[in-house]
């Protein structure tokens, strides 16, 4: 049973928090006004590092890359892994806070783009920083040792496989279990999970569809991309809502529809770049060839040139959390937290990689979200019928207020680590 003795035992590793607090969220607000590309995170990285070893931690840096791994053994006991990723957005903050993002960046392809911590992982980091610090100095309330890891790439679906490539189940022991969290839209001071599917999978793909161009005025001599284009987008809409059960959930958003350079000249080609999430293996496959299906028959029926092209960009696995090891950290967050704090919710159309720890040391994971909202801004939207117009992860608007998210995403850390590391 993880019980009281494990609430008693957060509490004595929490006393340090409101000494702590001024110095994490300072911490917090100068990683947001300094975010890094995925996979470029090395000043975040070496702040990261910096902590652990502070904090008595055993430090490896340059993980796959920019990833850095935290060690602290304690006796004899369960290992835990906690993890947090590093990375920002190539998006233009516009929240207007006083420690919002004027940065720029060389992204992947060569071209300079904003960039912003528009999802969170500037949270994320600030937690991990916190639990650990606090955890190591209370070494007194637990037993076993504790693997804190800082993910590069999470947001291009790079970071957790490239720190697996690089030997991490060779050179770290094997957790007991693997745990993670993310700032959400949702009132500050709440934790909302449930055990099996939490984040969907995700895969992201380019079609580029290849016509004949001519001048505007002799689209006779054309074969019209653009067309071809808009008759894709509009068709694929129809595999979600004629080609999916109601009862599966499934999303298909085209994000990118790119042709031309002037009104008057019918290109050569055109390319759409779109976004499916499922959470079901059949379904994701059923979904995936239709596209391809579809994409074909629009370029046929235009009498295209050659066949489209059709790249996959990255994919994100579906994340399931461990049904016994889920209900142990809902008894623990029971046990320390207000009944009307722990929420249960279902699968979230968000991806992560986060789940290719667990999958790759074939060991339990739980994944859980931390709301980010004025609770009374919230209850309002809510009560409007209007939570959908509240700035979500990767809108340049979202801000999760500063508290009581930074405590309740170091307490529910310490939390979940001690419901394995507890010394009773």
């Amino acid at each position: 049973m993880v019980g009281n003795a494990h609430a008693d035992g957060a509490s004595v590793v929490l006393t340090g928090m409101t000494k702590l607090l001024p110095d994490i969220e300072a911490l917090y607000k100068d990683i947001h006004a300094h975010p890094e590309l995925s996979m470029q995170e090395t000043r975040t990285a070496g702040i990261a590092a910096d902590r652990l070893r502070k904090a008595g931690y055993e430090v490896t840096t340059g993980v796959g890359k920019t990833g850095v791994v935290g060690l602290i053994q304690n006796g004899a006991g369960p290992t835990v892994m906690l993890r947090a990723d590093m990375d920002a957005l190539p998006i233009a903050e516009n929240t207007g806070l006083a420690y919002a993002s004027k940065v720029t960046a060389t992204d992947a392809e060569g071209k300079v783009v904003p960039v912003g911590h528009m999802c969170g992982h500037d949270m994320h980091v600030a937690w991990l920083v916190a639990a650990t610090t606090l955890l190591s100095q209370a070494r007194n309330a637990w037993k076993g040792t504790l693997m804190a890891v800082f993910q590069p790439g999470e947001e291009t679906a790079q970071g957790a496989q490239a720190m697996i490539d690089d030997g991490l189940l060779q050179r770290f022991p094997m957790p007991d279990v693997v745990l993670g969290q993310h700032v959400m839209v949702g009132p500050a001071g709440t934790v909302a999970g449930s055990a099996g599917p939490i984040t969907s999978a995700a895969d992201s793909l380019q079609i580029r569809l290849f016509g004949r161009g001519a001048h505007g005025s002799m689209p006779q001599a054309s074969i019209d991309p653009v067309v071809m284009a808009a008759s894709v987008v509009l068709r694929l809409q129809t595999i979600i809502s004629r080609e999916v059960a109601a009862t599966d959930a499934a999303v298909l958003t085209v994000g990118v529809l790119q042709a031309g350079t002037k009104e008057n000249v019918i290109p050569d080609d055109a390319v759409i770049k779109l976004n499916v999430r499922t959470f079901d293996p059949g379904v994701r496959k059923h979904v995936l060839d239709a596209i391809e299906r579809i994409v074909n028959a629009e370029a046929e029926a235009s009498g295209a040139p050659r066949k489209p092209e059709i790249t996959p960009l990255d994919r994100y696995p579906l994340n399931v959390n461990d049904e016994t090891a889920s209900n142990r950290i809902a008894e623990a967050f029971r046990g320390y937290f207000s009944a009307d704090r722990v929420k249960h919710t279902g699968p979230a159309p968000a991806s992560e990689d986060f789940g290719c720890f667990g999958t790759a040391w074939q060991v339990p994971s739980v994944f859980w979200f931390v709301g980010g909202n004025d609770p009374e801004t919230y209850a309002k939207a809510k009560a409007a019928g209007k939570l959908n117009e509240l700035p979500v992860n990767h809108s340049p608007q979202f801000a999760p207020i500063l508290h009581p998210t930074l405590e309740t995403g170091v307490e529910t850390l310490v939390v979940g680590a001690l419901a394995w590391l507890g010394t009773s």
